[in-house]
């Protein structure tokens, strides 16, 4: 629902002069306000003035460049907010503050600015994170996709945090659902290839899942987790092989990836193992309580794919490596660049 005060900002586009620190700075600042609603805790002074955090604090910023940046089931401010809260979920920290800065193009409808904002207030409701300071700068058209935004995340460890160097040789690889829907989606929405309507975006903020499941299993059992994002599983995987000098090894037929996205990866000639993900978690598992942690995940709304994929083996070299359907075993090699365009 649209509202009353916005009604007639919400006709118009956004111009240079909204970047000047005159009125119309001020009356696209307020709108911003409006709509952020009470996730915003600001009082429109210089910095944000925040209650002292009881224990170590965990830190991370992200810029966010989606192309498209509207898309079927989400937009790029529900991108913003998911991909700083996971990153501080993933380390073991609970999220408490996000900033918001925003770089918009002169031409932009307020329109499209509102809907982000919007999916910035529900999705930081969901993650219970309130947004305590912002910036906004305008720029000409043709130097920027519309709306860029960069987020920088604030938590507290009230549980010991999460690290790769936990990660030990038997430990399980545990994917926590479908791989490969974002890159899909986007690609289809942007190429008009019309996957859009049965592959979705896995877009969520991950941080109550992985609460539930540190509640429900001991502490050790889940050495160490990363959200699979940009670079896909590949690149997460070479991140710990290398991190702890050991070969992990995968599974090809355990891979989680649906039948639309396989047969849209396979049209477009991406391999799903590379394609960016905005929900879905790689958790580093004790053994003795992966049946465990499998059970919790699938409990949860964004678990209900989860499984096993693979395991840290005990060789001593830095490599990734997998297990075909034919049962031949070969090396997945680090991609030096870029297999996709950029969607994130």
């Amino acid at each position: 629902m649209l509202l009353t005060a916005t009604t007639s900002f919400l006709d118009q586009k956004i111009v240079l002069d909204h970047g000047t620190g005159a009125r119309l700075s001020r009356e696209l600042v307020e709108f911003v306000v409006e709509v952020l609603g009470d996730v915003y805790t600001g009082e429109m002074e210089d910095s944000a003035v925040l209650p002292a955090l009881d224990g170590a604090i965990a830190m991370t910023t992200d810029s966010f460049v989606v192309d498209p940046p509207f898309f079927g089931n989400g937009d790029i401010g529900k991108i913003a907010v998911c991909g700083t809260v996971n990153d501080l979920a993933v380390a073991g920290a609970e999220p408490r503050y996000l900033t918001l800065a925003m770089i918009l193009e002169a031409g932009l409808p307020v329109a499209q600015l509102h809907r982000a904002l919007t999916s910035v207030r529900e999705t930081a409701l969901e993650a219970g994170v309130k947004i305590v300071a912002g910036d906004t700068k305008i720029v000409g058209e043709g130097e920027a996709d519309g709306i860029f935004l960069n987020t920088t995340g604030v938590g507290v460890f009230t549980r010991p945090p999460k690290r790769m160097s936990a990660v030990s040789a038997g430990d399980k690889i545990v994917l926590s659902g479908p791989i490969g829907n974002h890159t899909v989606h986007l690609l289809s929405v942007r190429e008009g290839l019309g996957f859009e309507t049965n592959v979705l975006s896995d877009c969520a903020p991950l941080n109550g899942m992985i609460d539930a499941l540190r509640d429900a299993v001991p502490e050790d059992a889940v050495r160490s987790m990363r959200d699979v994002t940009r670079g896909g599983l590949n690149a997460v995987l070479h991140e710990y092989a290398s991190a702890i000098g050991r070969t992990l090894r995968i599974e090809e037929e355990a891979l989680p990836v649906t039948f639309e996205t396989r047969m849209a990866a396979d049209m477009l000639g991406i391999n799903p193992i590379n394609c960016a993900n905005e929900g879905c978690l790689a958790l580093f598992v004790d053994p003795r309580y992966a049946d465990a942690v499998l059970e919790t995940l699938r409990a949860h709304p964004y678990g209900q794919g989860a499984v096993i994929v693979g395991e840290v083996t005990d060789r001593e070299a830095v490599a990734v490596e997998m297990t075909g359907r034919d049962g031949r075993v070969a090396e997945i090699e680090e991609l030096q660049g870029a297999e996709l365009p950029r969607l994130c």
